[in-house]
Protein backbone atom coordinates (compact mmCIF):
# COMPACT_ATOMS: atom_id res chain seq x y z
CA UNK A 1 0.00 0.00 0.00
CA UNK A 2 1.28 3.47 -0.85
CA UNK A 3 1.68 5.65 2.22
CA UNK A 4 0.04 9.05 2.40
CA UNK A 5 0.70 12.19 4.48
CA UNK A 6 -2.32 11.31 6.61
CA UNK A 7 -1.10 7.82 7.53
CA UNK A 8 0.03 8.06 11.18
CA UNK A 9 2.32 5.05 10.79
CA UNK A 10 4.38 6.99 8.27
CA UNK A 11 3.99 10.51 9.67
CA UNK A 12 7.27 10.80 11.55
CA UNK A 13 7.22 14.59 11.57
CA UNK A 14 10.38 16.25 12.82
CA UNK A 15 9.35 19.90 12.36
CA UNK A 16 6.11 21.88 12.47
CA UNK A 17 6.75 23.00 8.89
CA UNK A 18 6.45 19.37 7.79
CA UNK A 19 3.08 19.10 9.48
CA UNK A 20 1.85 22.27 7.79
CA UNK A 21 3.00 21.05 4.38
CA UNK A 22 1.42 17.63 4.93
CA UNK A 23 -1.87 19.26 5.94
CA UNK A 24 -2.03 21.37 2.80
CA UNK A 25 -1.29 18.30 0.65
CA UNK A 26 -4.00 16.30 2.38
CA UNK A 27 -6.79 18.87 2.28
CA UNK A 28 -8.98 19.73 -0.71
CA UNK A 29 -8.05 23.16 -2.06
CA UNK A 30 -11.29 24.77 -0.88
CA UNK A 31 -10.83 23.46 2.68
CA UNK A 32 -7.19 24.56 2.78
CA UNK A 33 -8.26 27.98 1.55
CA UNK A 34 -10.88 28.22 4.28
CA UNK A 35 -8.35 27.24 6.94
CA UNK A 36 -5.70 29.70 5.77
CA UNK A 37 -7.99 32.67 5.15
CA UNK A 38 -8.89 35.71 7.23
CA UNK A 39 -11.29 38.63 7.16
CA UNK A 40 -11.18 41.60 4.81
CA UNK A 41 -7.91 42.04 2.95
CA UNK A 42 -6.23 39.86 5.60
CA UNK A 43 -4.12 42.65 7.09
CA UNK A 44 -4.79 41.27 10.58
CA UNK A 45 -3.81 37.78 9.47
CA UNK A 46 -0.43 39.09 8.27
CA UNK A 47 0.01 41.39 11.27
CA UNK A 48 -0.27 38.45 13.65
CA UNK A 49 2.86 36.88 12.18
CA UNK A 50 4.72 40.16 11.70
CA UNK A 51 4.27 40.98 15.38
CA UNK A 52 6.27 37.91 16.41
CA UNK A 53 8.98 38.57 13.84
CA UNK A 54 9.75 41.99 15.35
CA UNK A 55 11.20 40.40 18.52
CA UNK A 56 14.21 38.24 19.42
CA UNK A 57 15.06 35.99 22.34
CA UNK A 58 18.16 37.01 24.29
CA UNK A 59 20.57 34.10 24.78
CA UNK A 60 22.09 33.60 28.21
CA UNK A 61 25.22 31.48 27.85
CA UNK A 62 26.58 29.38 30.70
CA UNK A 63 23.38 29.69 32.71
CA UNK A 64 23.52 26.16 34.07
CA UNK A 65 19.94 25.45 32.96
CA UNK A 66 19.75 21.93 31.53
CA UNK A 67 16.27 20.61 32.31
CA UNK A 68 13.73 23.44 32.24
CA UNK A 69 10.28 22.84 33.66
CA UNK A 70 7.60 23.64 31.06
CA UNK A 71 4.68 22.80 33.33
CA UNK A 72 2.15 25.33 34.59
CA UNK A 73 -1.55 25.56 35.44
CA UNK A 74 -4.48 27.66 34.27
CA UNK A 75 -7.75 27.86 36.22
CA UNK A 76 -6.57 24.95 38.30
CA UNK A 77 -5.93 22.81 35.21
CA UNK A 78 -2.40 21.33 35.28
CA UNK A 79 -0.58 21.64 31.95
CA UNK A 80 2.66 19.95 30.96
CA UNK A 81 3.14 22.82 28.52
CA UNK A 82 1.58 26.31 28.57
CA UNK A 83 -0.55 25.43 25.53
CA UNK A 84 -4.23 24.68 25.00
CA UNK A 85 -5.92 23.81 21.72
CA UNK A 86 -8.44 26.31 20.38
CA UNK A 87 -12.16 25.77 19.80
CA UNK A 88 -11.93 25.83 16.01
CA UNK A 89 -15.22 24.85 14.45
CA UNK A 90 -15.91 22.64 11.47
CA UNK A 91 -13.30 20.15 12.66
CA UNK A 92 -14.77 17.37 10.53
CA UNK A 93 -13.44 19.25 7.52
CA UNK A 94 -9.89 18.43 8.61
CA UNK A 95 -10.23 14.82 9.79
CA UNK A 96 -13.19 12.47 10.28
CA UNK A 97 -12.76 12.31 14.06
CA UNK A 98 -12.09 16.03 14.50
CA UNK A 99 -12.06 17.21 18.10
CA UNK A 100 -12.29 13.62 19.34
CA UNK A 101 -8.72 13.21 18.05
CA UNK A 102 -7.69 16.61 19.42
CA UNK A 103 -8.94 15.68 22.90
CA UNK A 104 -7.12 12.35 22.82
CA UNK A 105 -3.90 14.09 21.76
CA UNK A 106 -4.22 16.61 24.59
CA UNK A 107 -4.83 13.79 27.05
CA UNK A 108 -1.68 12.01 25.88
CA UNK A 109 0.41 15.19 26.12
CA UNK A 110 -0.93 16.52 29.41
CA UNK A 111 -2.44 19.62 27.83
CA UNK A 112 -6.07 20.73 27.49
CA UNK A 113 -8.77 21.22 24.86
CA UNK A 114 -11.15 24.11 24.43
CA UNK A 115 -14.05 22.34 22.71
CA UNK A 116 -16.22 24.35 20.28
CA UNK A 117 -19.94 24.92 20.27
CA UNK A 118 -19.93 24.71 16.46
CA UNK A 119 -17.89 21.53 16.19
CA UNK A 120 -18.65 18.27 14.41
CA UNK A 121 -19.08 16.39 17.69
CA UNK A 122 -21.05 17.19 20.83
CA UNK A 123 -19.45 18.21 24.11
CA UNK A 124 -20.44 14.81 25.52
CA UNK A 125 -18.89 12.91 22.61
CA UNK A 126 -15.59 14.74 23.02
CA UNK A 127 -15.64 14.09 26.76
CA UNK A 128 -16.22 10.39 26.15
CA UNK A 129 -13.30 10.25 23.71
CA UNK A 130 -10.83 11.29 26.42
CA UNK A 131 -12.54 10.87 29.81
CA UNK A 132 -9.51 11.81 31.91
CA UNK A 133 -8.58 14.90 29.88
CA UNK A 134 -9.08 18.45 31.08
CA UNK A 135 -11.64 20.23 28.93
CA UNK A 136 -13.13 23.71 28.59
CA UNK A 137 -16.40 24.20 26.74
CA UNK A 138 -16.63 27.13 24.34
CA UNK A 139 -19.95 28.83 23.66
CA UNK A 140 -21.36 32.07 22.30
CA UNK A 141 -23.45 34.68 24.12
CA UNK A 142 -26.57 33.77 22.18
CA UNK A 143 -30.11 33.09 23.33
CA UNK A 144 -29.15 29.44 23.84
CA UNK A 145 -26.45 30.33 26.40
CA UNK A 146 -28.10 28.74 29.44
CA UNK A 147 -29.08 25.51 27.73
CA UNK A 148 -25.67 25.12 26.09
CA UNK A 149 -23.83 25.84 29.35
CA UNK A 150 -26.02 23.24 31.06
CA UNK A 151 -24.89 20.63 28.53
CA UNK A 152 -21.25 21.63 29.09
CA UNK A 153 -21.64 21.15 32.86
CA UNK A 154 -23.43 17.85 32.39
CA UNK A 155 -20.53 16.59 30.26
CA UNK A 156 -18.11 17.25 33.13
CA UNK A 157 -16.19 20.22 31.76
CA UNK A 158 -13.91 22.28 34.00
CA UNK A 159 -14.71 25.79 32.71
CA UNK A 160 -16.46 27.81 30.03
CA UNK A 161 -14.86 29.86 27.26
CA UNK A 162 -17.19 32.60 26.05
CA UNK A 163 -16.41 34.05 22.62
CA UNK A 164 -17.20 37.75 22.98
CA UNK A 165 -15.92 39.03 19.61
CA UNK A 166 -18.33 37.25 17.27
CA UNK A 167 -21.80 38.85 17.44
CA UNK A 168 -21.73 38.52 13.67
CA UNK A 169 -19.38 36.69 11.33
CA UNK A 170 -16.44 38.76 10.11
CA UNK A 171 -16.46 39.92 6.47
CA UNK A 172 -14.32 37.09 5.10
CA UNK A 173 -13.58 38.07 1.53
CA UNK A 174 -11.52 35.06 0.47
CA UNK A 175 -14.16 32.64 1.73
CA UNK A 176 -16.90 34.61 -0.01
CA UNK A 177 -15.03 34.57 -3.30
CA UNK A 178 -14.39 30.83 -3.09
CA UNK A 179 -18.15 30.11 -2.67
CA UNK A 180 -17.13 27.41 -0.21
CA UNK A 181 -20.23 25.92 1.41
CA UNK A 182 -19.40 22.86 3.51
CA UNK A 183 -21.99 20.39 4.70
CA UNK A 184 -23.65 21.93 7.81
CA UNK A 185 -23.06 18.66 9.66
CA UNK A 186 -19.47 19.75 10.36
CA UNK A 187 -20.82 22.57 12.56
CA UNK A 188 -23.75 20.73 14.09
CA UNK A 189 -22.42 18.45 16.83
CA UNK A 190 -24.12 20.48 19.54
CA UNK A 191 -27.37 21.22 17.72
CA UNK A 192 -30.29 19.86 19.72
CA UNK A 193 -34.01 20.31 19.33
CA UNK A 194 -34.76 22.04 22.61
CA UNK A 195 -36.20 25.26 21.32
CA UNK A 196 -32.89 27.11 21.07
CA UNK A 197 -31.70 28.77 17.88
CA UNK A 198 -30.03 26.58 15.29
CA UNK A 199 -26.34 27.31 15.84
CA UNK A 200 -25.49 26.56 12.20
CA UNK A 201 -27.82 29.35 11.13
CA UNK A 202 -26.46 31.66 13.82
CA UNK A 203 -22.85 30.93 12.93
CA UNK A 204 -23.72 31.27 9.27
CA UNK A 205 -24.32 35.00 9.80
CA UNK A 206 -28.11 34.86 9.56
CA UNK A 207 -28.64 36.07 13.12
CA UNK A 208 -26.94 39.08 14.66
CA UNK A 209 -26.67 38.91 18.44
CA UNK A 210 -26.41 42.00 20.64
CA UNK A 211 -25.36 41.22 24.19
CA UNK A 212 -23.81 43.56 26.73
CA UNK A 213 -21.30 42.87 29.49
CA UNK A 214 -24.08 43.22 32.05
CA UNK A 215 -26.18 40.57 30.33
CA UNK A 216 -23.19 38.25 30.02
CA UNK A 217 -22.32 38.77 33.70
CA UNK A 218 -25.85 37.77 34.69
CA UNK A 219 -25.87 34.71 32.43
CA UNK A 220 -22.38 33.53 33.40
CA UNK A 221 -23.10 33.88 37.12
CA UNK A 222 -25.90 31.32 36.78
CA UNK A 223 -23.51 28.66 35.48
CA UNK A 224 -21.35 28.16 38.58
CA UNK A 225 -18.25 27.56 36.44
CA UNK A 226 -15.20 29.77 35.89
CA UNK A 227 -15.21 31.35 32.46
CA UNK A 228 -12.71 32.77 29.99
CA UNK A 229 -13.52 35.87 27.95
CA UNK A 230 -12.20 35.07 24.46
CA UNK A 231 -11.66 37.88 21.97
CA UNK A 232 -10.12 40.71 24.03
CA UNK A 233 -7.91 43.25 22.24
CA UNK A 234 -8.00 46.31 24.50
CA UNK A 235 -7.32 47.09 28.14
CA UNK A 236 -10.80 48.60 28.35
CA UNK A 237 -12.40 45.32 27.25
CA UNK A 238 -10.20 43.38 29.67
CA UNK A 239 -11.44 45.53 32.56
CA UNK A 240 -15.03 45.08 31.43
CA UNK A 241 -14.59 41.32 31.21
CA UNK A 242 -13.12 41.13 34.71
CA UNK A 243 -15.91 43.36 35.95
CA UNK A 244 -18.40 40.92 34.44
CA UNK A 245 -16.80 38.10 36.39
CA UNK A 246 -14.40 36.56 33.88
CA UNK A 247 -11.91 34.18 35.49
CA UNK A 248 -9.40 34.58 32.64
CA UNK A 249 -8.76 36.79 29.60
CA UNK A 250 -7.97 35.40 26.16
CA UNK A 251 -6.23 38.05 24.08
CA UNK A 252 -7.33 37.17 20.57
CA UNK A 253 -8.32 38.66 17.23
CA UNK A 254 -9.97 35.38 16.20
CA UNK A 255 -6.97 34.41 14.11
CA UNK A 256 -7.50 37.44 11.90
CA UNK A 257 -10.99 36.25 10.96
CA UNK A 258 -13.18 38.96 12.52
CA UNK A 259 -12.09 42.64 12.44
CA UNK A 260 -9.77 43.65 9.62
CA UNK A 261 -7.66 45.66 10.08
CA UNK A 262 -7.20 44.97 13.79
CA UNK A 263 -4.27 44.94 16.16
CA UNK A 264 -2.08 41.85 16.32
CA UNK A 265 -2.70 39.94 19.53
CA UNK A 266 0.97 40.00 20.53
CA UNK A 267 1.17 43.78 20.07
CA UNK A 268 -1.60 44.46 22.59
CA UNK A 269 -0.68 41.68 25.01
CA UNK A 270 1.80 43.66 27.18
CA UNK A 271 -0.67 46.49 27.80
CA UNK A 272 -3.49 44.11 28.63
CA UNK A 273 -1.27 42.06 30.94
CA UNK A 274 -0.25 45.25 32.73
CA UNK A 275 -3.90 46.25 33.13
CA UNK A 276 -4.91 42.82 34.41
CA UNK A 277 -1.97 42.89 36.83
CA UNK A 278 -2.24 39.26 37.82
CA UNK A 279 -5.87 39.40 38.91
CA UNK A 280 -6.76 36.61 36.47
CA UNK A 281 -4.73 34.51 34.02
CA UNK A 282 -4.06 36.00 30.60
CA UNK A 283 -3.98 33.73 27.56
CA UNK A 284 -3.09 34.56 23.95
CA UNK A 285 -4.03 33.21 20.56
CA UNK A 286 -3.68 34.32 16.92
CA UNK A 287 -0.45 33.95 14.99
CA UNK A 288 1.29 31.34 17.15
CA UNK A 289 3.20 28.97 14.89
CA UNK A 290 6.36 27.90 16.79
CA UNK A 291 7.82 27.22 20.20
CA UNK A 292 9.62 30.55 19.86
CA UNK A 293 6.23 32.24 19.55
CA UNK A 294 5.12 30.54 22.76
CA UNK A 295 8.27 31.85 24.48
CA UNK A 296 7.64 35.42 23.25
CA UNK A 297 4.01 35.34 24.38
CA UNK A 298 5.05 34.17 27.85
CA UNK A 299 7.70 36.90 28.02
CA UNK A 300 5.08 39.54 27.29
CA UNK A 301 2.71 38.43 30.01
CA UNK A 302 0.72 35.45 28.77
CA UNK A 303 0.21 32.59 31.19
CA UNK A 304 -0.40 30.23 28.28
CA UNK A 305 -1.16 30.26 24.56
CA UNK A 306 -4.01 28.75 22.59
CA UNK A 307 -3.30 27.15 19.20
CA UNK A 308 -5.95 26.98 16.48
CA UNK A 309 -4.48 26.65 13.01
CA UNK A 310 -1.49 24.71 14.35
CA UNK A 311 -3.83 22.12 15.86
CA UNK A 312 -5.91 22.03 12.68
CA UNK A 313 -2.75 21.45 10.61
CA UNK A 314 -1.84 18.53 12.84
CA UNK A 315 -5.35 17.13 12.58
CA UNK A 316 -5.37 17.38 8.79
CA UNK A 317 -1.87 15.96 8.44
CA UNK A 318 -2.28 12.85 10.59
CA UNK A 319 -5.29 12.98 12.88
CA UNK A 320 -4.61 12.38 16.55
CA UNK A 321 -0.97 11.57 15.81
CA UNK A 322 -0.54 14.86 13.97
CA UNK A 323 -1.97 16.92 16.83
CA UNK A 324 0.16 15.00 19.31
CA UNK A 325 3.30 15.58 17.24
CA UNK A 326 2.42 19.28 17.02
CA UNK A 327 2.30 19.55 20.80
CA UNK A 328 5.45 17.45 21.20
CA UNK A 329 7.39 19.61 18.76
CA UNK A 330 6.22 22.80 20.48
CA UNK A 331 7.41 21.32 23.76
CA UNK A 332 10.78 20.35 22.33
CA UNK A 333 11.39 23.76 20.79
CA UNK A 334 10.25 25.67 23.87
CA UNK A 335 12.42 23.52 26.14
CA UNK A 336 15.44 24.08 23.84
CA UNK A 337 14.93 27.85 23.86
CA UNK A 338 14.48 27.91 27.64
CA UNK A 339 17.88 26.23 28.01
CA UNK A 340 19.51 28.66 25.60
CA UNK A 341 17.87 31.66 27.30
CA UNK A 342 18.71 30.41 30.80
CA UNK A 343 15.10 30.20 31.98
CA UNK A 344 14.57 27.22 34.31
CA UNK A 345 10.76 27.44 34.47
CA UNK A 346 7.78 29.24 32.97
CA UNK A 347 7.69 32.14 35.49
CA UNK A 348 11.30 32.99 34.58
CA UNK A 349 10.32 33.68 30.95
CA UNK A 350 10.05 37.43 31.56
CA UNK A 351 10.31 40.65 29.53
CA UNK A 352 14.07 40.84 30.12
CA UNK A 353 14.51 37.61 28.13
CA UNK A 354 13.46 39.25 24.85
CA UNK A 355 14.36 42.37 22.88
CA UNK A 356 13.17 44.21 19.80
CA UNK A 357 14.88 43.12 16.61
CA UNK A 358 17.39 45.65 15.33
CA UNK A 359 16.36 47.26 12.02
CA UNK A 360 18.14 46.00 8.92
Amino acid sequence: MTSTPTDPANADFLALEEIHAAALRALPAEVAGYLESGAGTEQTLRANREAFIRWVIRPRPMSGVTAPDTSTQVLGIPLSLPVLTAPFGGDGLFAPDGHLAVARANAACGTASIVPEVGTFSYAEVAAAAPAAARIGQLHPYESFDSVAKRIRAAGYTALCVTVDCPVMGFRVRSRMSRFRPDPVVWSGNVVHDGTPNITETYGNRIVQSWTWDRLAEAATRQDLPWIAKGILTSEAAEQAIGAGASAILVSNHGGRQVDPAAASLDVLPGIAETVAGRVPVLLDSGVRTGADVFLALAFGADAVVIGRLAAYGLAAAGEHGVRRTIELLTEELRTLMILAGTPDIPSVAPATVARRAPL
